[in-house]
């Protein structure tokens, strides 16, 4: 068993409210975003790859055009941007593309990132 993992970088701003941070986390204010996808399998015999990664980086930068330089508020899909909103939107926009383990997003600023694996049940 292999699993294999593919990141991308997004720019974004948000506005949390309800936070302990307080009024600098409602306002308006951005991050640099790290999301790392993870795929689990076995390499296909005659391509030796557990995904194709042409696949997964075409999927990928759709997820990642959706994301970079947007106001994440405003991404009614998302619901409030928080960084396991974020790892769960991105698992939902990729699960078709292999058997996905893992989703991370990383605030590296920040020293921050939450993991997704998946709907439980």
């Amino acid at each position: 068993m292999w699993e294999l993992t593919k990141a991308f970088r997004f720019e974004a701003a948000h506005a949390l409210s309800g936070t302990t941070f307080g009024a600098a986390s409602e306002e308006i204010h951005g991050h640099s975003f790290r999301a790392e996808v993870t795929v689990r399998g076995t390499p296909d015999p005659k391509t030796g790859m557990v995904v194709d990664l042409g696949l997964l980086e075409r999927a990928m930068a759709e997820v990642q055009k959706t994301l970079d330089h947007k106001f994440l508020n405003k991404i009614e899909a998302l619901g409030v941007p928080t960084l396991e909103n974020l790892s769960r939107f991105i698992w939902e926009r990729l699960q078709h593309a292999g058997k996905l383990t893992r989703v991370s997003v990383h605030r590296d600023s920040c020293n921050e990132s939450c993991t997704y694996f998946g709907p439980q049940g």
